[in-house]
């Protein structure tokens, strides 16, 4: 259930980012639009850093509770080192994706402060957005497939 919570979190907090480029777009430099843009950023940003920080958590906690109940019931090993797959798969891209939202809302600040070109805010805009759509959707397999791995493990104990 908290996987689930964090995922569409994670994709509202995506749908946000997205409204941050929609509103740079329309609205211009004006600062008034500048605001707004600024703050949606920062808030999609952090609520998307707070998601996929979150997900490593929860892996790392459920995997400790899976390791803990495969050795007090002296059930197959195997269960346990499943959580080691879902942890190398999916942290490489949660660390990725949560750079590059920081790089790109630094670039963004770098664009303002004019000290930064705006073509790299919005060529790491881009990139930022293929790769938090890219995260979320293995997210959401790595959680199943950590809930169902904790469903079998519950099974058995049952």
């Amino acid at each position: 259930m908290m996987g689930r919570a964090l995922l569409i979190l994670g994709w509202l907090s995506t749908l946000g980012i997205a409204a941050t480029a929609i509103i740079g777009y329309l609205l211009g430099t004006a600062i008034r639009s500048l605001t707004v843009h600024v703050l949606i950023g920062l808030i999609g940003s952090l609520l998307l850093l707070f998601a996929h920080c979150w997900v490593m958590f929860y892996l790392i906690g459920s995997g400790t509770a899976i390791k803990k109940a495969v050795t007090e019931n002296q059930l197959d090993a195997d269960l346990a080192e499943r959580t080691k797959a879902f942890k190398s798969r999916s942290y490489p891209w949660l660390m990725l994706a949560m750079a590059l939202i920081i790089a790109t809302f630094v670039a963004g600040g770098a664009y303002v402060a004019g000290v930064g070109p705006s073509w790299i805010h919005e060529v790491l805009f881009y990139v930022t957005i293929g790769s938090q759509v890219y995260t979320l959707v293995m997210e959401g397999q790595v959680l199943r497939a950590n809930e169902h791995l904790m469903t079998e493990i519950n099974d058995l104990l049952a």
